[in-house]
This record gives C-alpha cells, structure tokens and sequence, in this order.
C-alpha cells in the first residue's frame, strides 16, 4: 500500500463546477483535490489554468474512469501513454480505477458489473498487472457500486480479495459503495468491511447516496453523507485505519461551507480514531 499523503486527510472532489470556489478557498479548507484524468487531459484554457494553479497548491489525487480494467478490448495503450505523462506532470501519488469495465466496442458510459468468477479474477488481474506497467506505478481499484449481479460463484468479498492478491495493487475502499449494495443485494455492510485486507488499502471514498426505496439506494453523490455511512466509515477506520478520504460530490452543490462541513466530520473522526490507536498502543 503506497501513498504519500498524510494518512489523517480529507480531501475534495475536483469538479468544474467548483474551480472558482476552490480557488478562492481559505487555506486548510480541505488537504488534497481528487480529479479524473479522463477528464483533464489535454485541457487548456482558463480550465487548464484552473488545474494548474489548483495543484501548485494542494496535493492530487487522480480516479479513472474510462480505463475499462474488467473489459474484454485491449486497454488503450495511447491512452495509458497519456495518463502516465498526466500524472507525472502533477506529481500524482494515488491512482485508482473501478474494479468494473465500460466499454464493449465502444464506451459504454457507465461502471458495469464483472461476473464474480475465477476465470474473472484472472482476467482482470492480469489487465491490472499491464496497466502498472504501462503507468509505472502502483494503482488502487476501488469496490463498485452494482445493480444486477451478472453470475456469482464467489461472493464480492471473496472476489475482490482475489484481485487485489494475484494483481499486487492496492484498494480504495469505498464506503458509500458498500452500504448500497449491501441493501441492494441483502448483505451485513460490516461483515462485508472487516472481510477487507487492511494491508491493501491506500484510501477511502464516502458519497451521499438516493433512497429509492428501503431496499434500494442509488449511488449518486449528488447528496449529504448519510448517517449510516458515517457510521461505517468510523468502522472501517477502527477496523483497517485512518487512510486518506475522500469526499465525492458530483452534482445539486451546495456552498463550498457546506462540503467543507463535511470535511469537517471526516477530520473529527481521523482524529479519535488517531488517538484510539495511540491509546492502544501505549498499553501494548
């Protein structure tokens, strides 16, 4: 597990929508900005200038999304190229992708769901191995959000452990993903995190979520945080540790005040759980 941000940090999405307000933000509002290279590659502009002035000041972290690790096509050796110099440029020490394909000759504009599998498992690792190669670094692959479950010989747990053992990468963990899916698919959320290998993760993403209806919550991150995964982002750091975290918001933005809040609430808990750790170890 590789990143050189502090471990107790919290960070923000980097959103268009929010380039004016990060800028003018008060220093310390949050610790490091997260961006999609897919995004941002080749922009210019007052946008480009955005970035730049953006990453001059507070650390980047950078997640895919059009990578495609659990697809079938060949990765996109070109843009792989690209991606490698993006993060060069910025000095990007966590890059992660969706353990997910979205692409079938063509982009498919969304994170579709791979079959828990071993023929899987091997697939998708050795695809995680090449694009280490390619980028020249350790990536994290982070736990989706699902609607239908393709085929499951293993459960998701199982499966994702696989990956992340025969591929050698880390995880970004995301909370919100599974508090949804343990509603939508009907297991323990908690369970399900202390499965987690604890060595692997480099951070954590947290994200407000829809309530469609008491069994089935959307993944949006176009809301507030909700309580309950407040609640097991707590666990997952008195279970794995306090790791960077992440604050996604991609949509219905409130002021800036209002996400900082939010930053807020994940500092708090770095924090007691910083200093249940330190407690614990100074009782041996």
């Amino acid at each position: 597990m590789t990143t050189s941000l502090p471990s107790a940090s919290a960070g923000l999405g980097l959103r268009r929508a929010l380039l004016d307000d990060l800028l003018d933000a008060p220093a310390g509002a949050f610790d490091f900005l997260e961006c999609a290279p897919d995004n941002w590659i080749g922009v210019g502009g007052r946008h480009g200038e955005a970035l730049h002035a953006l990453s001059s000041r507070h650390p980047i972290t950078c997640h895919g999304l059009s990578l495609s690790l659990g697809g079938v096509t060949p990765l996109d050796d070109t843009f792989l190229a690209r991606t490698r110099r993006f993060l060069d440029r910025y000095n990007v020490s966590l890059y992660s992708e969706h353990l997910s394909y979205c692409t079938d000759d063509g982009h498919l504009y969304d994170l579709m769901p791979i079959p828990f599998t071993e023929e899987a498992v091997h697939h998708v690792a050795a695809r995680i191995r090449q694009a280490q190669d390619a980028l020249g670094r350790r990536i994290a692959v982070e736990n989706v959000s699902y609607y239908a479950a393709p085929y499951q010989a293993m459960d998701e747990a199982d499966f994702v452990t696989a990956v992340l053992e025969e591929a050698d990468c880390d995880l970004l963990l995301d909370v919100n993903n599974i508090f949804v899916n343990a509603i939508n698919h009907g297991y323990d959320a908690r369970a399900f995190l202390e499965r987690m290998p604890s060595a692997r993760i480099a951070s954590y993403h947290i994200a407000g979520h829809y309530d469609e209806s008491d069994d089935l919550k959307v993944d949006t991150h176009g809301a507030p945080v909700r309580d309950d995964v407040w609640s097991l982002l707590s666990q997952a750091y008195a279970t794995h540790g306090v790791r960077p975290t992440l604050l996604e918001r991609d949509f219905n933005f409130p002021p800036l005040a209002d996400l900082c809040a939010e930053l807020q609430r994940i500092r708090q808990l770095q924090a007691v759980h910083h200093a249940d750790a330190a407690a614990q170890a100074a009782r041996g």
